[in-house]
C-alpha cells in the first residue's frame, strides 16, 4: 500500500467516522513526544518522522428476541477459575483473581514502582495484596448484556502494605468518575487496575515528582502463561510505552525488532540493539522472567529528570493466547533516595512474531484502556480503523492501516491528522502506538497542568470479528 492509499484510507474515515455504519459492527462485542522509532530494515515506512513527538468455555446469553449472543467470557461460575497474570503501563506486575458469583477479587503487585503513600518514593506497592466487592457496570453503560456480565468495576481494595505494615486502600465505588474496571474475556483480561495519586518533593530540590492522580492504570493479563523459555526463541516485533515522573511524566512510544534465543538472551540488527530487555532473562518464582540492565528510552536531557544509573528491571510474562505466545515486557523503575540510585523509567512492551501479516490481518473489535486512562474499543476493518467510546458507541478518533511493510508482521498507522504509528497483533491481543493525540485526549481526572498527550499507546484484547 502506497502513502496516497495509506492517507485517502485515513482521510475516508470523515466521511465515514463510525464504521458500524459502514458494514462493521461493534454494538454485538465487548470490545513525550519523541519522533517513530524503527529497525534499521523498516525505517522507510508511512512518512518521514515529525518532532514533537486462551480459551474458555461458557454458555451466551438471550437477547430477549430469541437470537442467542456469542460469550464474550467464561460462564460466570468459571470466571474465578482463572487467575490473570499481567502487567501495566506504568511498570507494574499483577496477579488477579475476580470471583463473579461471591463478586469479589483479589490483586496483588508482585513488581511496582507505585509508591505505597504519597510523598514518598518508598516503600512501593511491591508485595502487598488488596481485596474488595466488584459490581457490574449499570444497565445502558455499555452496549450489550453480554458485555455489562463480563465487566467488573472493581471498589475499595483493603489489605496491609508489605513495605511498611500499615493498612493499605484503594478508593471506593462512590464519587468515582473514572473506576477502575476490568473486562474479562476468553483467555485475557483488560481494563484498569486500581491507580493512585503520586508525589514526591524530592531530595535536595532534585527529582521532584510532580502531584498528580491516576484513577486507573491500563492492565493486560493472561489467564495461561507459560516458564516454558523454549516457547519463546524468534524473531518479534515490539511496540513499547515508557514514562518518567521525574522529568514530568514524560513519555516515549517506539518500535523495535528483537530475536530471542532458547536462553532467554537478546539481540537486534536495529542501531539502537533491544529495547525491551537487557541482560539475559531469568526464571523467577512467581511465574515470568526477569532481566536486569533494562534499557531505557526515555531521553535523559529531559527537563527535571533525575537519573543517577540504569537500576530499572524487565520483567517477561510469556502469554499463552489462542495458541500463540504472547510475551509481555514490563519494566519497572527503581528509586532510592537514601543512597541516590534513581532510574525512575517504568512501561510496558508488547511483543508479536515477527511473520507477514496479509491485508486485514488486524480485522475486529478490540477492547482495553490506553494512555489516555480511558476504556476504548477499537474496531478495524480492511484498511481504517476507528477509536469508540465503548460505552456510547461514538467514533472519537480513526486511522488507516498499511500492511506489507519491510519488517513482517509490522503494520504501518496514519492519522487524520498526519500522524504516524504502528500496529501489532498476535493471539488476539492487539498494540497501537501513534505520534499523536488520539481518542479525545487525555481524562482529565488523570492529568495535570503539563502532562503530555502524546505520544498514544494501547493493548486490548480482541472480541470478536
Amino acid at each position: 500500500m502506497t502513502l496516497t492509499t495509506l492517507r485517502s484510507s485515513a482521510i475516508a474515515i470523515a466521511t465515514c467516522p463510525l464504521l458500524l455504519a459502514c458494514g462493521g459492527s461493534v454494538g454485538d462485542h465487548l470490545a513525550s513526544t519523541n519522533s517513530p522509532q524503527c529497525s534499521d530494515a523498516a525505517c522507510n515506512v508511512v512518512v518521514p518522522p515529525t518532532q514533537g513527538t486462551g480459551t474458555g468455555t461458557g454458555t451466551g446469553t438471550g437477547t430477549g428476541t430469541g437470537t442467542n449472543v456469542v460469550a464474550l467470557c467464561p460462564a460466570t461460575p468459571d470466571i474465578v477459575k482463572s487467575t490473570f497474570l499481567g502487567g501495566t503501563n506504568v511498570g507494574e506486575v499483577v496477579s488477579l483473581n475476580i470471583d463473579a458469583t461471591a463478586m469479589t477479587y483479589t490483586l496483588k503487585w508482585l513488581e511496582s514502582p507505585i509508591p505505597l503513600r504519597t510523598g514518598s518514593v518508598s516503600p512501593t506497592r511491591a508485595g502487598t495484596q488488596i481485596t474488595g466487592a466488584v459490581i457490574h457496570p449499570p444497565t445502558g453503560a455499555l452496549p450489550t448484556a453480554e458485555q455489562i456480565r463480563c465487566a467488573f468495576i472493581l471498589g475499595a481494595g483493603t489489605g496491609t502494605g508489605v513495605g511498611d505494615g500499615q493498612p493499605y486502600a484503594t478508593p471506593d465505588f462512590v464519587n468515582n468518575p473514572n473506576p477502575p474496571t476490568i473486562l474479562v474475556g476468553q483467555g485475557v483480561a483488560d481494563g484498569g487496575i486500581p491507580g493512585a495519586t503520586v508525589q514526591f518533593g524530592g531530595v535536595l530540590g532534585l527529582g521532584v515528582v510532580d502531584n498528580r492522580h491516576f484513577d486507573f492504570y491500563p492492565f493486560l493479563g493472561f489467564a495461561s502463561t507459560t516458564t516454558d523459555i523454549t516457547r519463546l526463541p524468534g524473531t518479534y516485533n515490539g511496540l513499547l510505552y515508557h514514562l518518567s515522573p521525574t522529568a514530568k511524566y514524560a513519555t516515549v512510544a517506539t518500535n523495535s525488532v528483537e530475536t530471542f534465543d532458547a536462553s532467554g538472551n537478546c539481540t537486534s540488527s536495529s542501531s539502537g540493539g533491544c529495547l525491551s530487555t537487557g541482560n539475559a532473562l531469568t526464571l523467577n518464582g512467581n511465574g515470568y522472567f526477569d532481566s536486569t540492565n533494562a534499557p531505557q528510552i526515555v531521553s535523559g536531557s529531559s527537563p527535571g529528570m533525575l537519573r543517577t544509573g540504569n537500576y530499572g528491571t524487565a520483567h517477561m510474562i510469556i502469554g499463552q493466547v489462542n495458541g500463540a505466545t504472547v510475551p509481555l515486557v514490563v519494566r519497572t523503575g527503581s528509586v532510592n533516595a537514601g543512597t541516590l540510585s534513581i532510574d525512575d523509567e517504568s512501561g510496558i512492551a508488547m511483543l508479536a512474531p515477527a511473520t507477514p501479516l496479509g491485508s486485514g490481518g488486524l480485522d475486529g473489535n478490540y477492547i482495553g484502556a490506553d494512555s489516555n486512562f480511558k476504556y476504548t474499543t477499537n474496531s478495524i476493518q480492511g484498511g481504517v480503523g476507528t477509536f469508540i467510546n465503548p460505552s456510547t458507541s461514538a467514533a472519537e478518533s480513526g486511522f488507516g492501516l498499511s500492511y506489507g511493510l519491510p519488517s513482517p508482521g509490522l503494520v504501518g498507522v496514519l492519522d487524520t491528522n498526519g500522524n504516524t504509528g504502528f500496529a501489532i497483533a498476535s493471539g488476539g491481543v492487539y498494540a497501537i502506538e501513534i505520534q499523536g493525540a488520539q481518542n479525545g485526549g487525555l481524562a482529565p481526572t488523570s492529568a495535570n497542568s503539563d502532562t503530555p498527550e502524546t505520544p498514544y499507546f494501547a493493548i486490548a484484547a480482541q472480541s470478536g470479528k
